[in-house]
């Protein structure tokens, strides 16, 4: 067993070996080996900035500037460090439930002590929600937050169940879910603002909302379907309408113009009929036997068109005894004589 002493000289005898070794290398080699270590120092300060990211330069722990894509060069740790922050990527939080790749999403892992809420009617149900958002001011971000997934978490499922509670359950489970979606957007974005936290809530959809049980989900089901049903035979309706309102007004407008072709016709042939009595009126007024037996002849014309006719004045006296009746009617044509 050695004692301290001569485990003492033991290590004086190596640390001057080391140093006898160390002086052969020479002054040359010995500053070489610095100013290469020194390089390496020097050369640690350059990075690069992705895209989508920014670069926070602090020296001494202290925020001088931030950098924008590309190669950049900072003054090596410890005189400086940089943070770099994912400022345009959307970020997503699932509340409630747990999605994994490969898994469909209706057998997505149920988060139970997130997903449950109370609604307004005293109701249990089961809320999945999916929430995106981005970094809009990168300093607060990383510097003034310490763990942002469980801050936006924790404040996501606040405002759920705050709006949740003030819905009834058949509004959260049938045609009121986008709404209630939107008031949860603007309220976390309040509350985020509030907070101080650089962030910006881009959406937030209800993915899922279910009662906990399967009896009672079987009967929203049914609900859900009378709504959809409802609002399908709403939407055929006004199909329906939209089709047959233009088809009616087409036929009104024909019978419109029907109406108004007939009315000018029969008020020119009104106007027709009294131009033409009255030049019969004007010749009568000039020669009344000449225009009585005009008229007396036309009129029998258009009584007996198709007979054959023989007209005698009334000073011919008995001058038919007289006529070779079948000659003249034979030799007619049907002509007037």
């Amino acid at each position: 067993m050695q004692g301290p002493i001569e485990s003492g000289r033991e290590f004086e005898e190596r640390w001057q070996d080391w140093s006898r070794r160390v002086g052969r290398l020479g002054s040359g080699a010995g500053w070489l080996i610095v100013v290469l270590i020194v390089a390496i120092w020097f050369l640690s300060g350059i990075y690069t900035v992705a895209p989508s990211e920014v670069a926070l330069v602090k020296r001494f722990g202290k925020f001088t500037q931030a950098e924008g894509p590309g190669f950049h060069y900072r003054l090596p740790w410890p005189i400086e460090s940089v943070v770099v922050v994912d400022s345009q990527s959307v970020r997503t939080e699932e509340i409630g439930f747990q999605s994994k790749a490969g898994v469909p999403s209706t057998q997505f892992p149920t988060k139970e002590e997130e997903a449950l809420t109370l609604t307004g009617d005293f109701n249990i149900i089961s809320v999945e929600t999916v929430v995106q958002y981005d970094v809009t001011n990168s300093e607060i971000f990383a510097f003034q937050v310490e763990d942002y997934r469980r801050v936006i978490r924790e404040a996501a499922q606040a405002v759920i169940r705050e709006k949740v509670a003030t819905r009834g359950v058949d509004e959260a489970l049938t045609d009121k879910r986008e709404e209630i979606a939107s008031e949860i957007q603007r309220e976390l974005q309040g509350l985020l603002n509030n907070y101080g936290t650089g962030m910006r809530i881009i959406n937030v959809r209800l993915q899922e909302v279910t009662p906990p049980t399967q009896e009672v989900a079987a009967a929203f089901d049914d609900v859900n379907s009378a709504v959809q049903d409802k609002e399908r035979l709403i939407f055929e309706a006004q199909g329906y309408s939209n089709e047959q309102l233009p088809r009616a007004d087409g036929q009104a407008q024909q019978i419109l113009n029907v109406a108004e072709g007939y009315k000018q016709s029969r008020i020119l042939r009104s106007e027709g009929d009294v131009a033409r009595f009255l030049s019969i009126l004007d010749r009568y007024r000039l020669g009344k036997t000449v225009t009585e037996a005009r008229l007396y002849i036309e009129t029998m014309e258009e009584i007996l068109p198709n007979l054959n006719k023989i007209i005698l004045s009334k000073e011919s006296g008995g001058v038919l005894n007289l006529l070779d009746l079948e000659r003249l009617l034979g030799s007619s044509t049907g002509g007037e004589k």
